[in-house]
Formats: C-alpha cells, sequence, structure tokens
C-alpha cells in the first residue's frame, strides 16, 4: 500500500499534523509512505516508520511550486492521498481514496479539524518520532541534575514575540527563592539567527544553572531534548508545538495568533494571552512588516501565575 501524506510549509502546522500521520502508520503498518513537507517543517518526517520518500515543496509565487510537484508523483497509483494544504493536486492524481482537508474554522483547534477528516474524536495527539541519535545528543547537551525549565524566547515575527526582559524576569521569579520552579536549570532554545532575541534571557540564568541551546539543534534532536524537560514556556511558535508533541509540559504565550485554533495541544499543556484587544493590534496603519510585538497586554505576574497553575497540574497527575 502507497499513502502520499502531503503537510504543511510551516513548523508548527506540521507537527499538529503529525497525529493523523500516527494514525495512518497504526491503521496501515505495512504501508509505504510518502511524504511532503516545507523546507523548514521537512526534518520533522526524516524518521517516520514506514518512510519511502521525503519531498520538500518550496513555495513559490502563483502556486507553480505544484508543477514539479506533480511531476514528482504523478507516476505512480496510490492507495491513499492526504491533501492537507487543500490544493487540486488531490484530484488530478489516480488515487484510490483521497482526504482533502479544507479551510479551517478559527474557532476550532487544528488538531480537531484535522481529526474530522478521517472521523476521530477524540483525535490524535501530535506525535514526534526521533531517532537513537537525536536521544543520544540530548543527553550530551541535558546531564543529569536538577530539573530543566526549556524556554522559547523567539518567534519568526515581532509581533508575537513578547519581550526579551519579560523572559529574563519571569525565568528569575520561577526558579529563584520562592519560585514555583525554585533551583531549576534554564535550557534556552531558538535558532541561531535569534540569538539576539535569546541575549537578555542568557545573560540574566545564572552561570551554573544555564544551559545554551541557542543555533545547536535541529528539529528532532530539540524534540529529544524537550522530552527531557521539566517545562516549556515560549512564545506561539514550532517549537512550542515540538514541545506539546514530546509530552513536555508546555505554557504557550499567544498575543495576535489564534490561541483557541493554535494553542499547544496535549493533557499538560496551557496557553495564556495577552489582553490587548483585536482593534488595538490591527488598527489603522498595521503593517506586520514593522510593527513591533502585539504583546505587551501578558504581564510578568500572568505567565508566572500560569505557570504555576500548570506545574501544579503535573505535580496533581505525577501523585
Amino acid at each position: 500500500m502507497h499513502i502520499l501524506f502531503v503537510t504543511a510549509t510551516r513548523i508548527g502546522d506540521a507537527v499538529l499534523s503529525t497525529g493523523l500521520l500516527a494514525y495512518l502508520i497504526e491503521r496501515h503498518p505495512v504501508a509505504r509512505l510518502t511524504v511532503a513537507a516545507g523546507p523548514a517543517a521537512a526534518p520533522l518526517f526524516e524518521t517516520v516508520p514506514g518512510l519511502e520518500r521525503l519531498i520538500v515543496v518550496e513555495k513559490r509565487r502563483w502556486s507553480v511550486h505544484w508543477v514539479p510537484f506533480y511531476r514528482t508523483v504523478a507516476m505512480r497509483r496510490w492507495d491513499l492521498v492526504v491533501d492537507l494544504r487543500g490544493s487540486a493536486l488531490a484530484w488530478l492524481l489516480r488515487a484510490g481514496e483521497r482526504r482533502v482537508m479544507a479551510k479551517g474554522d478559527a474557532r476550532e483547534h487544528r488538531v480537531r479539524q484535522l481529526g474530522r477528516l478521517f472521523g476521530l474524536d477524540p483525535p490524535p495527539n501530535p506525535h514526534l518520532w526521533t531517532a537513537p541519535h537525536h536521544e543520544r545528543a540530548a543527553g550530551r547537551l541535558i546531564r543529569s541534575g536538577s530539573p530543566v525549565l526549556a524556554v522559547g524566547p523567539a518567534a519568526n515575527w515581532r509581533g508575537k514575540q513578547w519581550r526579551a526582559g519579560r523572559f529574563a524576569e519571569l525565568a528569575g521569579r520561577l526558579t529563584g527563592p520562592g519560585g514555583a520552579l525554585r533551583g531549576f536549570r534554564v535550557a534556552v532554545l531558538a535558532a541561531a539567527h535569534e540569538r539576539g532575541q535569546a541575549e537578555p534571557l542568557l545573560a540574566a540564568v545564572p552561570d551554573e544553572r544555564r544551559i545554551d541551546l541557542v543555533g545547536r539543534v535541529d528539529l528532532l534532536t530539540a524534540a529529544a531534548l524537550l522530552g527531557r524537560c521539566a517545562m516549556f514556556i515560549g512564545n506561539d511558535t514550532g517549537l512550542m508545538h515540538v514541545a506539546a508533541a514530546a509530552g513536555t509540559p508546555t505554557l504557550g504565550l499567544f498575543g495576535p495568533s489564534p490561541a483557541s485554533q493554535y494553542g499547544p495541544w496535549g493533557p499538560l499543556t496551557a496557553y495564556v494571552c495577552s489582553t490587548d484587544p483585536a482593534e488595538a493590534m490591527f488598527g489603522p496603519g498595521f503593517d506586520h512588516r514593522t510593527t513591533d510585538t502585539l504583546m505587551d497586554g501578558l504581564s510578568v505576574e500572568a505567565v508566572e501565575a500560569a505557570a504555576g497553575r500548570l506545574w501544579h497540574s503535573v505535580a496533581s497527575t505525577a501523585a
């Protein structure tokens, strides 16, 4: 059996789709899989069981990226085509069965929308597959010792970035004397080009408790690392979804993006939102290319309280 699974360009959306992929693997354990994803998200699928081919689809203007992709996959008759990008591609291929994702409702979580594609209720949780070398690398970077709070202070759009100074203050409150996570080490994760966003946080954490992972790990090693952490706190990014998929208690910080649709998904996840009204965020003169952060309505106190509630839930579940 051959399955074509066309998933997202963005990392976060791709992570959310992995629960559906895991369902298909469990339902068809001997199927040969071809996965298509954007350049940033494709590494998430390198170790998927039954993977025959991983195709990188680089988005281009006027949707011309579909032309070479069609040429790549059109020669085979597929038993099942799953197109989560809602293109016309699935209807042009020879296939026994097709499932094509329509545009979602912003009031409903993306994972539920994906589950409905196969009538799954509850929908399957996102799941990432790591290899032994990812786990070994994670073990070298986070060695045994006190528990670890992982923090993702960056984001690919300035509007979604909580201010770096607030992350620094939050880490000090949570892991310092009297904090809910007192004595925890702090692992800081971001891409190499995002170091400027991470520097205030790195500078605020004492040397003996700081784990600087900025620009040091790929996506699946990050998943293995986050699986070793006691909690993750970060902006609405792909990394936040990786943390939740790894089973790490995850607190997402939201401003301009809809938490109802893209909040972290899993049994030990939560989110906290900026109190800025939408009209203040996207009022006259708004330009996503030049805007400053749209998350100043989210206080350090609010995030600290939400982290405390999540940690209490973790402790209660463990008990």
